[in-house]
């Protein structure tokens, strides 16, 4: 039953359909996190032909420079093109001089977006994705109605396995599938080894790969925490300079991602560590770690979609003075505070810090989700709700 769910039309496929009738769609994401399923399941659904091109594989490569395509094609799939340094220019010349009979979409597994600087610009030719692993609402069939600066729609809980499942295996198809403890422990190691040895090999240059890998496998255990590059430095026994660049590179092919604190209020912020948590939770070893890059890794969903698709400038932070009050997240429209959330494994008392930054810079909502289900109350003027129920009213 869930097996079936979890192959169904991903959530960004009706989008990116409308999308490709005005521009180029790029769609940026993990590796195996489904970018070429959702390419492919365009084809016949949504386009009676297309032509796909993968830049791994040699001969549709030799195809692909050659413009070797078939008449019928509607839409042109370029995978993983990135890696070829050229791609910006072979990509702007195909579009502009085919635009009229062709319809393109670009994936990869590194930030599409970053490399527009420099060269002949793309901007104002596609628009971009960020395509996320599944989440409660995706894999429960739901959908947001959430409007910026109205409260959560917030509902009751679905009956379904799907929050023990997503919580256990993670939110990445092969493994959510199979519900098996050892494929997900097969999967995490191949995944990463061909992370780190083929895709940022392919594009970076990283001379030192078996440090950088042992830096990807200290991440799991830093989650939550706040991140001291100088402490990481010092462990792996190389430069600053070094490790840094090394955390971009990860965050860049979507291994792990930064949340940085809200500088922008008339209070003692700390203004410099952001925390860390990875694209893939099920990674994380510590349970009460976890349940928090779960709740990270969905709020990012929701403001990359708020971003990607509907425009706005939504942005996803963490709350922290100098007295060491804090709040785990924290979502903001052009700036301003939207709501607040703070995650508990079981704890229904409302934590103070919550209460003292939603008064300061007087953020309209504030929730508190717990992990265990069944909880929905208010207490002043806190929402404290299961986990189950509050990820059903994001994307």
């Amino acid at each position: 039953m869930y097996t079936e769910r979890v192959l169904k039309e991903r959530y960004l496929a009706p989008v990116v359909s409308e999308d490709l009738k005005e521009k180029m769609v790029f769609v940026g994401g993990p590796r195996q996190v489904g970018k070429t399923t959702l390419a492919k399941a365009l084809v016949g659904a949504r386009f009676r032909d297309a032509a796909y091109f993968n830049w791994d594989n040699q001969q549709e490569r030799r195809r692909l420079m050659a413009y070797e395509w078939p008449g019928s094609a509607e839409l042109i799939i370029l995978d993983e093109i990135h890696k070829f340094k050229g791609w910006k220019g072979f990509v702007k010349g195909a579009y502009d001089t085919h635009k009229d009979k062709y319809k393109f979409l670009v994936t990869g597994s590194s930030r599409l977006d970053i490399y527009r600087k420099g060269g002949d610009s793309l901007q104002g030719r596609y628009h971009h994705y960020r395509l996320h692993p599944f989440s409660l609402a995706e894999l429960s069939g739901g959908g947001t109605a959430a409007v910026p600066f109205q409260e959560l729609p917030v509902g009751p809980t679905r009956q379904g396995a799907e929050f023990g499942l997503l919580e256990r295996f993670g939110g990445f198809p092969e493994p959510l599938v199979s519900q098996n403890e050892r494929v997900l422990r097969r999967w995490h190691g191949e995944r990463n080894e061909r992370l780190f040895r083929e895709d940022i090999r392919d594009v970076e240059i990283v001379r030192d790969i078996g440090r950088m890998k042992l830096l990807g496998d200290m991440l799991p255990a830093k989650v939550g925490a706040l991140l001291s590059v100088n402490a990481l430095r010092e462990d792996l026994q190389v430069s600053h300079r070094a490790a840094a660049h090394w955390l971009d590179i990860l965050e860049s092919f979507y291994y792990q991602f930064r949340i940085y604190p809200y500088t922008r209020a008339a209070f003692r912020s700390l203004k410099k560590e952001p925390k860390l948590y990875l694209w893939d939770w099920s990674e994380v070893p510590d349970e009460a770690s976890r349940f928090e890059n779960l709740i990270a890794s969905h709020l990012l969903k929701f403001v990359h979609w708020l971003h990607d698709r509907e425009g706005y400038k939504a942005e996803l932070y963490f709350l922290r003075d100098l007295s060491k009050r804090e709040v785990d997240f924290l979502v903001t429209i052009d700036g301003k505070p939207w709501f607040a959330v703070e995650a508990k494994s079981q704890d229904e008392s409302v934590s103070a810090g919550l209460r003292y930054f939603r008064d300061k810079l007087k953020i309209p909502f504030a929730y508190q989700v717990l992990r265990k289900s069944g909880v929905d109350k208010r207490v002043d003027g806190v929402r404290v709700v299961s986990a189950d129920r509050l990820l059903l009213a994001l994307v």
